[in-house]
C-alpha cells in the first residue's frame, strides 16, 4: 500500500513525506468508520498528524479513511485528498479515488486503473539491472525472472504448491535452457522456499531470499528492481495483485503461476489481464509475445495533476 502511494506521488512530481500512522486499542476493536475521534486513533511510535496539513494527502488501507477525511476537514477544504483503491465510503467523500478495475469502484472522481500502481520506472530499472548484472552474469540465457509471493488471506502457499512450481520451472528450464533470478517476499516462508530449493537442485539459478542461512539463500539487497530489469521472461505467483502489475509494467511477457485459493476480485483481475493480452498462465513452458504497453502510472498522474490543478482554481 504504502509503494501505491510513493509510487503516485513521484510519478505526479512531488518529493512525499511520509507519515506511518498504527492504530490503538480500543480503536481496533472498531470499525473506522465509527471512530468518533480518527487523529485519537494514532497508536504510541505512529508519525504526528499535526498541522500545517498538506496541499496533497494520498491514503490507501480502510483505517486511513477517517484520518484522511478529518485532515481534509480541519484544513478547511484545502487539502486535496486522493484514496488509492476502494475506501467503502461515497466516491465523493474524497476529491480523487484512483482504484483498480477488478474494485468495481466507479465515480465521476474515479479514475480507473488496470492494475496496482507501483514504484517501476525505467530509471529504476536499468539502474538496477546495472547494479545486480553481477550477480546473474553467469546464468545462461534467456533470462527467467521468479517473483515468489506467499500465502495470504486469499491463498494457500505452502511447501506442496512450492514443490510443483519448483517441478514447473525445472520444466521451462529442461525445455528453454533458461537461467533463473528468483526472489522470495517476505510471507514466502523459510519451509516453503526449502521445498522450491530442494526441487531447483541442478538448475542453474541464483535464489535471493535475503536469509544467509536459508537454503540457497542470498543475503544483502533486495534485487527486485535489477530481476524486473534483467529478465527477459517474468514468472509471478498469483497472489500478488501488486506484484503482477510491476511486472507487466517492464512491457515483458508474464507469465502467472496460479495457486489453491483466490476470490472474486482476484479471479477478475487475472481474467482481466490475461484477455487483455497482459499475462498467461503458467503451464512449465517457456513462452514469449509482445504484449500491450501498460502505463497505469503515467495515466493516474496526468489524471491527478489536472484535477488538482482545478482544485488550486
Amino acid at each position: 500500500m504504502e509503494n501505491q502511494c510513493l509510487g503516485l506521488a513521484e510519478a505526479v512530481g512531488f518529493q512525499p513525506v511520509v507519515k506511518r500512522v498504527w492504530v490503538s486499542f480500543p480503536w481496533t476493536r472498531l470499525p473506522a468508520r465509527l471512530w468518533p475521534f480518527p487523529l485519537r486513533a494514532a497508536a504510541r511510535g505512529s508519525d504526528a498528524l499535526v498541522p500545517p496539513w498538506p496541499d496533497m494527502l494520498i491514503t490507501c488501507g480502510r483505517r486511513s479513511v477517517p484520518l484522511a477525511l478529518t485532515i481534509q476537514r480541519q484544513s478547511g477544504g484545502k487539502t486535496f485528498t486522493i484514496y488509492i483503491q476502494n475506501p467503502t465510503v461515497p466516491a465523493n467523500a474524497f476529491n480523487m479515488i484512483v482504484a483498480p478495475e477488478h474494485d468495481g469502484f466507479t465515480g465521476a472522481n474515479v479514475h480507473v486503473t488496470h492494475g496496482a500502481l507501483h514504484r517501476v520506472t525505467a530509471r529504476r530499472l536499468n539502474g538496477d539491472a546495472a547494479t545486480f548484472a553481477p550477480l546473474y552474469a553467469h546464468l545462461p540465457r534467456p533470462l527467467v525472472g521468479v517473483l515468489i509471493g506467499g500465502s495470504n488471506r486469499r491463498y494457500r502457499v505452502g511447501e506442496r504448491e512450492m514443490a510443483d512450481l519448483g517441478d514447473k520451472l525445472r520444466q521451462l528450464h529442461e525445455e528453454s535452457g533458461a537461467g533463473l533470478a528468483v526472489t522470495a517476499s517476505r510471507r514466502t516462508g523459510a519451509a516453503a522456499m526449502g521445498a522450491l530449493s530442494e526441487k531447483l537442485a541442478g538448475v542453474p539459478a541464483v535464489i535471493w531470499d535475503g536469509q544467509e542461512d536459508s537454503p540457497g539463500g542470498n543475503s544483502g539487497d533486495n534485487p527486485y528492481y535489477g530481476i524486473l530489469g534483467l529478465a527477459d521472461l517474468v514468472v509471478a505467483t498469483c497472489d500478488s495483485i501488486s506484484m503482477v502489475s510491476e511486472a507487466c509494467s517492464t512491457a515483458k511477457p508474464v507469465l502467472v503461476a496460479h495457486f489453491p485459493g483466490g476470490s472474486k476480485r482476484f479471479y477478475r483481475f487475472h481474467k482481466a489481464m490475461e484477455k487483455d493480452g497482459y499475462t498467461r498462465k503458467f503451464m512449465g513452458h517457456y513462452e514469449s509475445w509482445t504484449p500491450p504497453p501498460l502505463d497505469d502510472m503515467s495515466a493516474a498522474a496526468a489524471a491527478v495533476r489536472t484535477v488538482f490543478l482545478t482544485h488550486l482554481g
